[in-house]
């Protein structure tokens, strides 16, 4: 007879992201025949009883798990790419799969967003290489609507990465997206082609200059007064980067989200492991009060968890 506590255990490893292979191991490994059918009819979130009272896995619940499976493989076959590699391949990923989800083209805003600028270009090269077509183009040809001509112009960038700045060109920056969101009744602020050029082609140190003038000026931050998703999503990337992946992380490692919400984990602790993880966690901490460690624990299975607290673990 199955014991209570290795049913939890193994429905505990089933759960979350990612999945447990040691404890499937030293529990399904070792059970009888008997063993196994009081898990599955203790289990009816996995396994249901059809017309026949045959007890048969659930299909949906299958095709998650093979998810949760790859999970590790997934993780570690990113961190092996060359970064160009990887940002060109989860960009592409964005694109196919935002005319279905939308939500996914802040994937590319993010990548725009957070790398240098040889970082970009090399993602673009790479792109190039691997789909034969560049970036912009595909961009153009994939989105349609309000958002291209933002995404277009942000993965075009090349921008200035030196420490110089004129202040106040930046002060007038902020009051001209302040005009800009005042008037976003009249017209669409991501419509808008002063907007569009002023956080595509300045600096990142000359646009946390705005960020902090536009605070000055209208008494909020700038991103908590834009209200179009892509352009918000821009500004924190481009000037409160950290706090953007701490924020991230956290709506992201949780239990109870769609296998598409999951894979944002994997991709900001792979791809910002060596660039600035210390800051994230930090910032994390702060914001949340606990450890991201702690989250990892609390949330990941097995050979995936492992991985990303060794990956997190690196930035000291």
């Amino acid at each position: 007879m199955a014991l209570p506590q290795e049913l939890e255990a193994l429905t505990q490893a089933f759960s979350g992201h990612g999945v447990d292979e040691k404890s499937l191991i030293s529990i399904l490994g070792k059970w009888h025949p008997e063993e196994t059918k009081t898990f599955r009819k203790g289990t009816p979130h996995f396994f249901i009883d059809d017309e026949r009272q045959f007890e048969r896995w659930n299909d949906e619940r299958v095709r998650l798990l093979k998810h949760e499976f790859m999970r590790f493989k997934n993780a570690v076959v990113l961190w092996a790419m060359h970064p160009w590699e990887r940002d060109a391949r989860l960009i592409k990923e964005a694109l196919k799969k935002g005319a279905k989800r939308h939500e996914a083209y802040g994937v590319i805003v993010e990548i725009a967003c957070t790398r240098s600028s040889e970082e970009l270009l090399g993602a673009r090269r790479a792109y190039h290489s691997l789909f034969d077509h560049s970036i912009e183009e595909d961009v153009a040809s994939y989105i349609h609507g309000n958002d291209r001509k933002l995404l277009v112009a942000l993965v075009s960038a090349y921008r200035y990465e030196g420490s110089k700045l004129k202040d106040d060109t930046a002060k007038s920056e902020a009051k001209t997206l302040a005009g800009a969101i005042k008037n976003a009744d009249k017209k669409l602020i991501v419509e808008d082609d002063e907007v569009i050029r002023i956080l595509s082609t300045r600096s990142k140190h000359h646009l946390k200059s705005v960020y902090k003038h536009y605070k000055e000026i209208s008494g909020k931050h700038l991103d908590e007064d834009i209200t179009d998703l892509r352009l918000k999503e821009t500004v924190q990337c481009l000037c409160t980067p950290h706090t953007y992946f701490a924020k991230l992380l956290d709506a992201t490692l949780k239990i109870e989200v769609d296998k598409n919400t999951k894979k944002a984990p994997t991709r900001v602790i792979v791809t910002r492991a060596d660039v600035d993880m210390k800051e994230i966690k930090n910032e994390y901490h702060k914001l949340f009060g606990g450890s991201l460690s702690n989250k990892i624990e609390e949330v990941a299975n097995g050979n995936y968890k492992d991985f990303l607290l060794t990956l997190i673990a690196r930035g000291g």
